[in-house]
């Protein structure tokens, strides 16, 4: 009888360590195969849900960008803007948001300077970062010549003195993104924008693919996508408010279930603004204009309500990543 329980005891283990091995491994196959849960469901929303951003850029650039904008936050016209630190209306936007500390605020990283008589220079100093800065000491014009001259410990420099900027001024940041596509023109640029992402623990605006995704070359896993498609006025449509509004309306409506960010440029057109963007049609005063229409229009509130479109801001983005 002994020696038949010391045969016994052994293979009992051995069976029992069988069978919990075969359930540990049942159970993690059941676990890959349950779908994990979108960004619409993180949020309580149904996996059908279609969620989108409204989402203005260059606030701070000057006063007029800066009305239209408060006033489109203010009046939930659009659901988050970003800050443009280096520009001259930068302290007003500091004020505003102190007074307004739910506003959905990121930051417009800039290493360009696009306007001819409105130009905007690095916050770090000229002396500190040599390679940013064309010989009159601004930014330059386009992001070929960033890609071409900037030095990487420059551009890390620079766009961390615009994030603590900002943070010192006490906005609350939701998010990072980037002035002219810069961020993503090179994948030397485009790590640094994951670093900041990373050190600062903010999103980053990233698409899969198109103007906002990564630079040819660079694949990204699915996980650091944050947004599937950017939606933006281009140029060469009519510029009336009717062709300009159903142009927002045919890019949207066709949308399948997801996170989509619109993105569009407010200011006023007005003495100021025409007198910064004079020889700039493109993102000048009149788009901007038609864009701050637009968006305030009944008949697109009416359009987004109809086709069931759930607004959020960065900050729900952050919470479904969480």
């Amino acid at each position: 009888m002994k020696c038949r329980m010391r045969f016994l005891l052994p293979f009992f283990f051995v069976c029992l360590g069988v069978i919990c091995l075969s359930r540990l491994a049942l159970a993690q196959n059941l676990a890959n195969t349950v779908p994990e849960k979108t960004a619409q469901e993180r949020l309580g929303y149904p996996a059908s849900a279609r969620l989108l951003v409204i989402h203005a850029d260059d606030l701070g650039m000057n006063h007029s960008v800066n009305r239209a904008t408060f006033e489109a936050l203010e009046k939930g016209w659009i659901t988050s803007a970003s800050i443009l630190v280096p520009c001259p209306w930068f302290p007003e936007v500091a004020r505003w948001a102190k007074q307004h500390p739910n506003a959905d605020l990121g930051i417009h990283l800039a290493l360009t300077s696009e306007w001819t008589d409105l130009r905007w220079g690095p916050v770090s100093g000229v002396g500190r970062v040599p390679s940013l800065v064309d010989a009159h000491g601004y930014f330059p014009l386009d992001t070929p010549d960033v890609d071409q001259n900037a030095k990487m410990a420059d551009v890390e420099f620079e766009l961390r003195s615009q994030v603590d900027r900002a943070k010192n001024a006490g906005i609350p940041l939701t998010h990072l993104d980037m002035h002219m596509a810069g961020m993503v023109s090179s994948p030397e640029l485009f790590g640094v924008y994951r670093k900041l992402r990373d050190e600062y623990k903010l999103p980053i605006l990233l698409e899969p693919t198109g103007t906002h995704g990564s630079p040819r070359g660079v694949s990204v896993p699915a996980e650091e996508v944050t947004i599937q498609r950017v939606v933006t006025m281009e140029p060469g449509v009519a510029p009336n408010n009717k062709d300009w509004l159903d142009w927002y309306k045919r890019q949207l409506a066709p949308l399948p279930p997801g996170v989509y960010q619109l993105i569009v440029h407010l200011a006023y057109d007005d003495e100021e603004m025409r007198g910064a963007t004079w020889d700039h049609p493109d993102w000048g005063a009149a788009w901007r204009q038609r864009d701050l229409e637009m968006v305030k229009s009944a008949e697109f509130r009416q359009f987004l309500k109809e086709q069931a479109f759930v607004l959020v801001g960065w900050k729900d983005l952050a919470k479904a990543r969480q």
